[in-house]
């Protein structure tokens, strides 16, 4: 079988090599999540995203999270049903209507965000101060590809 390094010459190779990587990131990553934290990793990305760029609505969330409008909204009703969101007309146009994320829904994500990075800074600690700057470098990269169309 060809090594890691053989396979990663090859913008195939790499992309492969990437893929498999970052997926089994994102899978450990979620086991580390908040033990008391029942929400899906989905609704989770709502709240995130929530967090990160404010108010925004349901159309705008299912584009950011690359979904249907219909699932975005029934995910929107189980956040707002459970606390974490809320929904309120906007400032300048009252047909529009935005959702919010609550003091229970920013609470969540920070808790959630903060084991997490505990749990991936101790694993950073393991790592070369050469590796550290590699994974410096790769992660704007990372999110340029994560966010391309």
């Amino acid at each position: 079988m060809p090594t890691v390094e053989k396979v990663a010459r090859t913008d195939s190779g790499l992309a492969s090599e990437l893929r498999m990587s970052v997926m089994r990131l994102r899978r450990r990553l979620a086991v580390e999540r908040h033990p008391d934290n029942d929400l899906s990793l989905n609704a989770m990305a709502v709240l995130s995203g929530l967090h990160r760029f404010g108010d925004l609505t349901v159309g705008e969330l299912a584009t950011r999270e690359r979904v249907q409008p219909p699932s975005m909204t029934r995910t929107v009703t189980c956040l707002e049903d459970d606390g974490y969101v809320r929904r309120r007309r906007h400032e300048s146009d009252g047909r529009v209507v935005v959702v919010e994320i609550t003091d229970l829904g920013r609470q969540t994500v920070l808790t959630d965000r903060r084991r997490r990075d505990e749990w991936l800074a101790r694993r950073l600690k393991d790592l070369t101060p050469d590796e550290r700057a590699v994974l410096r470098e790769a992660a704007p990269i990372l999110e340029r590809l994560a966010n391309a169309e």
